[in-house]
């Protein structure tokens, strides 16, 4: 019996990958299909893959040409799999032509003509682009801009702003560049926020009354039932409402909020978040001076994202100690929020004017996970134990800091008309309940 093995992500199955299963089947008596997993698509910089892994599986299944269905998962499988299954002819489509050569030492290599014309590529892209605008002034924007052209099905459609002095040539080059607002909201399906947080609220509104997408960083708004009031709005003129915390979408912190919840480290008690920068505000103008977001802003939420996420959103109790500027009412260089719950406690220190370790600690009854600076753009954790024998170091690429992973899960969001399942309303809401609290002074105390 003649054995061949192929492999292929088979997103959104069409014409050409039947076409080429047909071809591969043809050329032995007994055909291994490899399905590559979710993550290991992303190490090789595929980021808008389209479905699941049980979707694509059960769609190579419903072919009826695959013999076995496996699941790749890592790099180097390929040359495990031949030999464990003791494969005859290894074969892939002609693009790949000399790519996997090196197998040739385990098995017959064929590249396979592709069918012209036709790729998984092209049906993402060929579906209806969404046109995005961005909404700021800040240099973010830069990134945003630069990772959008990383996933395919956005386009950007123009800039609204009061102040370009921060933003790139690529930026202000933008088919439409106003101040605006409705303007942008003209030419665009969604937009991008990335504004001062005292206006998310009224843009998100108005984008959402118009219709139109929206993905805003955190916080959204800044009181829960602002913030609640939102996401109603989305669902009534239905419209995605999500929050860009680029931490969320990364393949790491998924990976470590499932080793928390499976129990591998026991019941967690403790949640502790750093997150601090330097910045020197003698050497901006006076316009990005009145831009700057207040530190409680810009590093809050991201901080409080694994305490909501990990320990959830009931507290009993809360403490914020914030050093406070004296001539800028609420503007703080640092913040330090305890919360304090049945079971647990969880701290998160945020500083634009002090510097500290910007790590990441998990504490359970029987280990822990440990994320070293910068912890927010994870990309590696380890969980550590009282014997240090069984400690585990987890690696996970991150490419473009996880900007591309959030831009390709709006866009997805967008497609398939579900909302995040990476943050949740009530994690959001949590944010902006706290965010309410400091504004109002409750809880706080000044040093």
């Amino acid at each position: 019996m003649v054995k061949v093995i192929t492999y292929g992500t088979y997103d959104l199955l069409h014409h050409g990958h039947i076409r080429l299963l047909e071809r591969a089947k043809a050329l032995g008596d007994y055909l291994i299909v490899g399905v590559t997993a979710d993550d290991f698509d992303i190490s090789r910089g595929k980021i808008n893959v389209q479905q699941p892994l049980i979707e694509r599986i059960e769609a190579v299944r419903q072919t009826g040409l695959a013999d076995e269905i496996i699941v790749e998962e890592y790099e180097g499988q390929k040359i495990d799999d031949i030999r464990r299954y003791e494969v005859d002819i290894f074969t892939v489509g002609s693009d790949w032509t000399g790519k996997f050569d090196y197998l040739r030492e385990y098995c017959q290599v064929i590249y396979l003509p592709r069918t012209e014309g036709i790729s998984s590529s092209g049906i993402r892209h060929d579906r209806r682009e969404t046109s995005m605008g961005l909404v700021g002034s800040s240099a973010y924007l830069n990134k945003v801009a630069r990772e959008s052209a990383y996933v395919n099905g956005i386009r950007l459609s123009g800039l609204c702003t009061d102040d370009v002095s921060q933003l790139a040539e690529e930026v202000r080059s933008l088919p439409l560049v106003t101040d605006d607002y409705q303007r942008l909201l003209d030419v665009s399906d969604a937009v991008f926020i990335y504004s001062q947080p005292q206006l998310h609220f009224a843009q998100i509104q108005a984008a959402l009354t118009r219709g139109k997408h929206v993905f805003c960083e955190s916080p959204l708004a800044l009181s829960e039932r602002e913030c609640r009031q939102l996401y109603a709005l989305a669902q009534e003129k239905g419209c995605i409402l999500a929050e860009s915390l680029r931490t969320a979408y990364s393949m790491a912190y998924h990976r470590l909020q499932l080793l928390v919840k499976s129990g591998r480290i026991g019941d967690v008690v403790s949640v502790d978040a750093t997150c601090t920068s330097l910045l020197d505000a003698s050497k901006l103008t006076e316009k990005q001076r009145a831009n700057l977001w207040n530190t409680i802003s810009e590093w809050g939420p991201t901080a409080m994202l694994p305490v909501f996420q990990i320990l959830g959103t009931q507290y009993a109790d809360i403490q914020i100690v914030s050093h406070i500027v004296r001539e800028r009412p609420l503007y703080d260089t640092f913040t330090k929020i305890s919360f304090l719950y049945p079971h647990a406690v969880a701290s998160i220190k945020v500083g634009s004017g002090v510097k500290s370790e910007g790590e990441l600690v998990v504490s359970g009854t029987r280990g822990y996970i440990y994320v070293p600076a910068p912890w927010w753009k994870m990309d590696y954790f380890e969980v550590r134990y009282e014997n240090p024998a069984e400690n585990k170091r987890c690696f996970y690429q991150l490419d473009g800091e996880g900007i591309r992973y959030a831009l390709a899960n709006f866009l997805k969001m967008i497609q398939t008309g579900k909302p995040s399942l990476y943050i949740s309303q009530d994690v959001s809401a949590a944010i902006c309940g706290v965010m309410e609290a400091y504004g109002r002074g409750e809880h706080l105390v000044r040093i």
